[in-house]
């Protein structure tokens, strides 16, 4: 008995659902367009969504016009109380909560019905002693919360999830 399957994707063990026709990604710097963050934070998460990019798919990075096009701004980075504790008479954070948020705008240029524009958010929770500026000068901290918007990305736009 044979098994004859056909289709216009490609599915992977890394979950992706790409069209044979795509070869190429371009991923533009995202710009820090919150009013806080670190100096490196722009660099970093554009690297690292390259990174990831590049790990799990077939495709061919390049600097702009591939098949699939990634480009964006971190729109908020905010850092307030998650959590209130009363000590005696005086509330105060029990644990503070980093959130960031990332605008995305994805175009498959094989598939226009494929593309989008969406805000993406993720956030971690902090100790109260930790101070924005350990959690800023930490990368790994930050990285815990990038990761996750990446990877909704990722799902999203080549996984189709």
């Amino acid at each position: 008995m044979s098994v004859i399957l056909s289709g216009c994707s490609v599915y992977s063990f890394t979950g992706t659902n790409i069209d044979p026709s795509v070869k190429t990604m371009s991923i533009a710097t995202f710009q820090n367009n919150s009013s806080n963050g670190p100096s490196a934070l722009s660099q970093q998460f554009t690297e690292d969504f390259k990174d990831y990019f590049q790990r799990n798919t077939p495709l061919k990075m390049q600097q702009r016009d591939g098949d699939l096009q990634i480009e964006g701004q971190i729109i908020a980075y905010d850092f307030a109380p998650a959590a209130i504790q009363r000590e005696g008479n005086v509330d105060q954070a029990g644990v503070n909560r980093l959130t960031i948020q990332v605008r995305v705008k994805f175009i498959n240029t094989k598939d226009d019905t494929q593309s989008f524009e969406q805000t993406f958010q993720s956030n971690g929770d902090f100790p109260a002693s930790q101070s924005i500026v350990a959690i800023n000068s930490d990368p790994s901290s930050i990285r815990r919360i990038t990761t996750n918007i990446i990877t909704d990305v990722f799902n999203k736009s080549v996984a189709n999830w």
